[in-house]
């Protein structure tokens, strides 16, 4: 029998395989024991012939999931223990497992949808998501790096819409992920129930879905695509700047402004992760974040981030080094990691420009 915990609710009903994540007074943010209880319901369900599709949704009104609970890994590496990094370790699995599941996987999306949130979800072939939907990979806001498998995801969102999302941190609703390809439809909340109804019924996913299918409004990002293709094709954090600065737009001047109050070693690091990841598959893309993560969990800006964000909560963090200018040595992050490797096969990666 695979482990249960109160937060993750599991059922069948006829033909579905319904997880449900259920600690809505978290956000449903996800602790160790929930990403163990989801991988080993979904390695069950992958090998009972009864079970056609799966799903996932978050219970409460405020959201599907609002990511890892970051602030527990913070206090475990603070205490010099290795549980936090057993925690990424086997969430990142867990993601690679989302990705490459045999069986039809489909996320019911509402409200706030972040971090380990969009990687529960967005590896599945089918991404159900309302008009509430806030989406987002905040981790440069706490000295952190965009994981859970973004790094694939972000890197094939076309016109740049996924480095300025990864290097900004700032969120998007419905249009914008559509359109973007986070999620693949548009469903209002109160049909979800329905459409989880169909799928017990053995009714095939595109069957299902089309009678509550509706039209999304189209997000603001629409009318700044050309502008963000264009400035964030330069290939280094400081070029992005300066070509924000002479755009001079009031959306290019308040994405330098927000991009200046991130972490200048995360801000470097995932643009050398993004475009790395653009010739690498989704394993490939979870090991090498799983290198990154394990050493920015040691490093001050992480220990700040999650200190002025979810301890203190003064949102005032004190990055060091404090400068672009002085951030140096990114090729010690991306070292491959020996036996602590996050898969025994993944050593081996495509070429990449250390630059």
């Amino acid at each position: 029998m695979p482990p249960t915990d109160p937060h993750v609710k599991t059922e069948k009903r006829g033909s579905l395989g319904l997880l449900t994540l259920d600690r809505p007074q978290a956000l449903n943010a996800l602790t160790h024991v929930m990403i163990n209880v989801i991988a080993a319901q979904l390695q069950a369900w992958a090998h009972d012939e009864t079970v056609k599709t799966v799903a996932i949704r978050g219970a409460g009104e405020r959201a599907f999931c609002a990511g890892g609970d970051i602030r527990a890994v913070q206090q475990a590496v603070a205490a010099g223990s290795a549980a936090g990094a057993a925690l990424l370790r086997d969430e990142y699995r867990m993601n690679a497992l989302i990705g490459a599941y045999s069986k039809p996987y489909i996320a019911f999306l509402h409200g706030i949808t972040m971090g380990g949130g969009a990687g529960l979800s967005v590896h599945g072939r089918t991404r159900l998501a309302d008009a509430s939907l806030v989406f987002a990979m905040p981790e440069t806001g706490i000295g952190f790096i965009p994981d859970v498998g973004s790094s694939h995801f972000l890197s094939r969102i076309s016109d740049e819409v996924g480095l300025y999302l990864a290097l900004t941190g700032s969120p998007i609703g419905l249009g914008d992920a559509l359109e973007a390809g986070l999620v693949t439809h548009a469903v209002a909340r109160e049909d979800f129930e329905a459409v989880i109804e169909r799928l017990s019924q053995d009714e095939t996913v595109e069957n299902a879905i089309a009678p509550f299918v509706r039209k999304a409004a189209p997000g603001p990002l629409r009318d700044h695509r050309r502008r963000i293709a264009t400035i964030f094709s330069a290939q280094s954090v400081e070029a992005i700047l300066e070509r924000l600065d002479r755009d001079g737009n009031d959306f290019a001047r308040g994405t330098a402004q927000t991009i200046r109050t991130r972490s200048p070693t995360s801000l470097k690091l995932v643009l050398r992760q993004l475009r790395q990841a653009r010739q690498m598959d989704l394993k490939q893309c979870l090991a090498m974040e799983f290198r990154l993560a394990l050493r920015v969990l040691h490093a001050h800006d992480f220990r700040e981030g999650v200190r002025a964000a979810l301890v203190d909560k003064d949102r005032n963090p004190k990055w060091q080094p404090p400068s672009l200018a002085a951030v140096a040595d990114l090729n010690s992050y991306f070292a491959l990691l020996g036996n602590e490797e996050l898969f025994d096969a993944s050593a081996e990666q495509p070429p990449f420009s250390t630059r």
